[in-house]
């Protein structure tokens, strides 16, 4: 990133003003890095199950439902059932929002039952595990074949691959593009300048093409969990979200309009300038609609967030593209100074913006500092930090080095100078090419670990109870049934079985005859879903008040009891 300042002159107001600037920025990257994330849902995560992990029934249920804290998608053959010898039992799986329901369709006789499963999360990041639980009595051996759900959910790096170059392609072409008609003079040696980058932007819109285009087959096997021979099958294309073929398509068709409404010469017209930066803008709004921002809440707010920050990444990397390009030609004479001056009027702004965007990116999709730590998606995200760091060095050995270097030297003598203020500025774009590398395998990672319940691995011992509130069934689950940390979790559904709300959200109370914890601080994790972390201080009978305002005026209390040992 490139400055110009004129050499002798001293403007305090203008100091004062550009250090309010950046204390402003630094208070706002402070409190968004310190204030609280809550709400931001970037993976679909199980929550429950019924029956739940390890039970052992009575009698064979008709339904098995597994509720998650977001909504999730259907993948084809992704849920299947089998008993301990490893035979299919006939079933139909169903997503209703934030739940799966898997229907027994035939009898099975006493022993265990594994349920495997995989979906997609609203992230469009697959999930996968397996649910055990038996009738009658266990089976004393439980052997089930290998499925779509074991294979991992880790993205492959192939996909990395292709994802970073679909996304140096966009950001060159987009910012090189929007460069030529923002930053270039109208005179006749910015016009071989501009002709000099229109085939640029050309090549680099092809590679994005490319990119993102070869990139939507291998979403459809990574996320449906299938060999590459899968992808002549017509129900691998048609079980993809719209998204998946959108978004690629919203890209390409805007980084055509974009170059191809670049003058071959001669400086843009009005119009022609509206539509390369229509097109450009078009085509680096279009990630935004699916993936991590897709997921994170406020939605509008870190989608919003995303544009800016890929709109400001084009213009750092495509300006330093296209000052490698022609600053060598221009700077023979005074266009040279122009086209870097204009440029350093944004440098400090496309900085701040970046910063400003990335920490409320990562504040709302990561959604707190143990993911950052935690996971692979952190642990890219801070690589990518670092290596952004490196060409923010780069940037400020040029403004405080180079530059005045350039500003000072004769006419005759520019050569020198700007050449090697060219192969810094290579430099500086090949670090933010490490950059993309980077998010190319980020945006396929989640920012969570995932857990899930496997079979022959019971989770800690829970218990369920159900109430009527009205016309409203509420199961509330314990999870673990026992002394210290636990989980009180409320599942809301109407007659036909579907998630139900309130009038407000419900409120839970929880009791025993010698402690009173009062009410209980919940949560919505999904349509019908709340829950709330407590703990319990002693064994025996805990009651818990469930209370749901169903209507303006109708407020139905019920109470259930759970007995911890």
């Amino acid at each position: 990133m490139t400055h110009l300042t004129h050499a002798g002159t001293e403007r305090r107001p203008g100091s004062v003003r550009r250090t309010g600037a950046w204390a402003l920025l630094l208070a706002v990257v402070w409190a968004l890095l310190l204030g609280p994330a809550d709400g931001a849902a970037a993976h679909a995560t199980l929550i429950s199950t019924d029956p739940a992990q390890g039970a052992v029934l009575d009698a064979a249920p008709e339904r098995v439902t597994f509720t998650f804290n977001e909504s999730v998608i259907g993948v084809p053959a992704g849920i299947k059932v089998f008993d301990a010898t490893g035979q299919e039992i006939g079933s139909t799986a169903t997503v209703q929002e934030s739940r799966l329901l898997v229907d027994l369709d035939e009898e099975v006789a006493d022993g265990t039952l594994v349920v495997v499963w995989r979906l997609v999360s609203a992230d469009g990041h697959p999930i996968g595990g397996s649910l055990s639980f038996s009738v009658g009595e266990p089976s004393a051996v439980v052997d089930v074949p290998e499925t779509s759900a074991d294979v991992g959910t880790d993205a492959p790096f192939v996909l990395g691959v292709v994802r970073a170059v679909g996304y140096v392609g966009l950001l060159v072409a987009a910012g090189v593009a929007a460069f030529s008609v923002l930053f270039l003079p109208r005179d006749g040696l910015a016009d071989r300048s501009r002709a000099r980058l229109r085939p640029v932007a050309r090549v680099a819109a092809g590679v994005a093409a490319l990119g993102w285009l070869a990139a939507v087959p291998l979403v459809a096997l990574y996320q449906l969990g299938l060999p590459a021979s899968a992808v002549t099958d017509g129900s691998t294309w048609t079980a993809l979200a719209a998204a998946e073929y959108v978004v690629p398509a919203v890209v390409v068709g805007g980084l055509a309009l974009a170059v191809l409404s670049l003058p071959a010469g001669a400086a843009p017209g009005r119009k022609q300038a509206a539509l390369v930066l229509a097109g450009s803008l078009l085509a680096l709004a279009a990630p935004s609609f699916t993936g991590h921002t897709r997921a994170a809440t406020p939605e509008a707010l870190v989608m919003g967030v995303d544009v800016l920050h890929l709109a400001a990444g084009a213009m750092w990397l495509g300006g330093l593209v296209a000052i490698a390009l022609v600053l060598g030609d221009l700077a023979r004479g005074d266009t040279g100074a122009v086209v870097l001056g204009r440029f350093s009027t944004w440098a400090a702004v496309l900085l701040a913006v970046l910063v400003v965007a990335g920490v409320v990116l990562a504040w709302r999709v990561a959604g707190s500092w143990g993911a950052l730590v935690g996971s692979d998606y952190g642990a890219l995200l801070l690589v990518k930090v670092l290596v952004a760091l490196v060409a923010v060095a780069i940037a400020a050995w040029n403004r405080f080095a180079l530059l005045p270097r350039l500003r000072t030297a004769p006419r005759k003598g520019r050569a020198a100078p700007a050449a090697l203020l060219v192969r810094t500025a290579v430099a500086e774009a090949g670090v933010l090419v490490a950059v993309l590398a980077v998010t190319g395998f980020l945006v396929d990672r989640s920012p969570e670990n995932d857990v899930a319940v496997t079979a022959g691995q019971p989770s800690a011992q829970s218990a369920q109870e159900s109430v009527e509130l009205d016309d409203i069934s509420a199961r509330i689950t314990l999870d673990p049934l026992a002394v210290g940390p636990a989980t009180l979790t409320i599942e809301m559904t109407d007659a036909a079985g579907a998630p139900a709300e309130g009038y407000e959200a419900p409120r839970l109370a929880l009791t025993s005859d010698e402690v009173e914890l009062g009410e209980v601080a919940v949560s919505s994790l999904g349509p019908g879903v709340y829950a709330g972390d407590i703990v319990l201080p002693t064994t025996g009978e805990w009651e818990v008040q469930v209370s749901l305002r169903t209507t303006e005026f109708d407020n139905p209390v019920k109470s259930v009891t759970f007995v911890v040992p």
